[in-house]
């Protein structure tokens, strides 16, 4: 697994799984404003850019995940957050082993399966995917997500190096996945955050969550789209996991 890391102390571990067409980056003004205090590891996810393998599924990337914190981490971590598709992949971490972590962070993660978007994304991607290398074409996607401008570089870098079959990969899986009822075994504390604008499959997969999680804190975030929570304000969102990591939010719903 390919990763970034930042921050020294491997006792107090901090796991960020990127978005689903992103890369490490997506977490990078966070994990500066964490290093001083824990060890923040930035997994690059299977079929992205700088990847060592392709994208297969949701779970076999989130069974990679797994066997790298068991080599490196002694099988746990204190903190893992995802945003999207890395949210996705936390969730199913969470399902596949009890301890994996003290707390989780889920943001925008989709559990209500859309059969409809898996069927579609083969055609659209392969029309599309030969404007991935036009600026132009990079410019206008980056503009519908609402990303923080300063950013663009790294997308426009990095969203030309993947491939059209783990692009088809990711979203198709992302677009069928369907929460582990093993989920609601788990030991970590488990928080799920969306915007306040976002679809009304995220704010329903919100609902599924914690129905199958006991103690499940959740929050909408006022005003925000999807992923502008960890992308467009890192400083909340190291803020967010302070709080969690301390006990902040102990004694919410």
């Amino acid at each position: 697994m390919e990763y970034r890391e930042f921050g020294k102390d491997r006792e107090n571990t901090v796991i960020l799984l990127h978005g689903g067409g992103l890369c490490w980056w997506n977490y990078r003004e966070a994990a500066k404003l964490l290093e001083d205090d824990f060890h923040v590891i930035l997994p690059v996810l299977d079929g992205h850019a700088g990847a060592d393998r392709p994208f297969v599924s949701i779970e076999e990337n989130a069974l990679g995940i797994i066997e790298f914190m068991d080599r490196e981490l002694g099988g746990h971590a204190l903190f893992i957050g995802g945003l999207s598709l890395g949210g996705q992949i936390l969730l199913e971490m969470l399902a596949r082993r009890r301890g994996i972590c003290s707390f989780a962070l889920a943001e925008s993660a989709s559990v209500i399966p859309s059969g409809l978007t898996a069927r579609m994304t083969g055609p659209a991607v392969s029309c599309s995917y030969p404007l991935v290398k036009r600026k132009s074409f990079a410019q206008a996607q980056f503009s519908s997500l609402h990303i923080n401008d300063g950013l663009f570089e790294d997308y426009w870098r990095d969203s030309r190096h993947i491939a059209k079959e783990d692009m088809i990969s990711f979203i198709k899986a992302s677009a069928g996945y369907r929460l582990d009822g093993r989920i609601g075994e788990t030991e970590a504390k488990v928080f799920v955050r969306y915007g306040e604008k976002e679809r009304r499959v995220i704010k329903k997969s919100t609902e599924k969550i914690k129905e199958a999680v006991p103690g499940c804190s959740i929050r909408a975030l006022t005003g925000m789209r999807h992923g502008e929570f960890s992308l467009n304000r890192p400083d909340l969102y190291a803020e967010e996991v302070r709080k969690i990591i301390q006990g902040g939010y102990r004694d919410l719903p």
